[in-house]
C-alpha cells in the first residue's frame, strides 16, 4: 500500500511538472472568455457593479458600447493566456483589467464592503483577483528573458 502511495505521489507531481504552466493558462482562459461571454450575452451578474463604476468614472460613451466592448477586452485577455509568445503583452492587458475591476473597492465602497475588512458578495468577486494575479505570474516565471534570445 505504501508503495502505491509513493507511486500516485510521483506520478501526480511528475505530471504537474510538467503541465503546471499549461493548466495554469487553460484556467485563466477559462475564466475570462467565460466571464467576457456571460457580460456579452448580457448574462454578467457583474452588469450593475459595472454600470456603477462605469457612471462613477467614464461616462464618456454609451454603456451598452463599453460593455460590449469590455467583455470582448476579457475575452482577447483569456484568449492570449493561450497564445505562447503573447505573454508579455496579456501580462499588460491582464494589469490593465485587474486595476479597472479593482477600482469599486475604493470608488464605490458603499457596494463592496459591509463594513472595514468585511467585502460584500461583490467586494469578496474582486478580491478574488488576488489570485488570478498570482496565477498570472506562475506563467510570467516561465518567460524567458528578452536578453537570452538570439537575435537575427
Amino acid at each position: 500500500m505504501k508503495n502505491l502511495i509513493y507511486k500516485f505521489d510521483y506520478a501526480t507531481l511528475n505530471f504537474l511538472k510538467r503541465h503546471y504552466v499549461t493548466i495554469a493558462r487553460w484556467s485563466i482562459f477559462l475564466v475570462y472568455f467565460w466571464f467576457g461571454g456571460l457580460k456579452l450575452f448580457g448574462l454578467s451578474p457583474a452588469g450593475p457593479l459595472v454600470q456603477s463604476l462605469f457612471d462613477s468614472t467614464i461616462p464618456i460613451m454609451d454603456f451598452d458600447t463599453f460593455f460590449i466592448l469590455f467583455a470582448l477586452f476579457e475575452m482577447l485577455i483569456g484568449v492570449l493566456f493561450l497564445v505562447k509568445g503573447a505573454e508579455r503583452l496579456v501580462i499588460l492587458l491582464l494589469i490593465l483589467h485587474l486595476v479597472a475591476t479593482a477600482l469599486p473597492l475604493l470608488i464605490l465602497p458603499e457596494i463592496t464592503w459591509q463594513q472595514f475588512l468585511v467585502p460584500t458578495l461583490e467586494g469578496q468577486y474582486i478580491i478574488k483577483n488576488i489570485l488570478i494575479i498570482a496565477l498570472a505570474l506562475v506563467i510570467v516565471a516561465k518567460i524567458d528573458f528578452l536578453a537570452n534570445k538570439k537575435r537575427p
